[in-house]
């Protein structure tokens, strides 16, 4: 099996890890203090405090440079918790025509910068 996820760059991990805990219902796996790894419903992504190697948080650089794109079965009540937390409330959800049919998707940014698209699970599988 083979399993992807991303580290997000953040100035504080445990204050990153308690805002995903209450806005996205994150649980953390692991913490080692500057690097923690935390779920949401089984999907792991990791948090970590940028130390001069190579990366850094959206907020030093000014943009973010990627997005988070997560598949749930109820989008709107994700976005709508994160818009509650203090998300920067980017997108509602709504329909997006696409290929295989509707898709449910919305987003916000979170207070560190990074990009997060939230919508149903149409996409994940192949379609021709």
């Amino acid at each position: 099996m083979t399993a992807i996820s991303v580290m997000l760059a953040v100035p504080d991990a445990a204050a990153a890890s308690a805002w995903y805990q209450r806005a996205l219902g994150a649980t953390e796996l692991w913490n080692l203090g500057s690097v923690i790894g935390l779920e949401i419903q089984g999907a792991p992504f990791f948090v970590a405090e940028p130390a001069m190697n190579g990366w850094e948080s959206p907020a030093v650089l000014g943009s973010t440079t990627a997005r988070i794109e997560v598949f749930v079965d109820e989008p709107d009540a994700v976005v709508g918790r994160a818009a509650e937390a203090g998300a920067n409330y980017l997108d509602p959800v709504r329909d997006h025509s696409a290929p295989w049919g509707t898709h449910r998707q919305g987003g916000f940014f979170d207070p560190y910068g990074h990009l997060w698209l939230v919508g149903d699970k149409s996409p994940l599988e192949r379609h021709r």
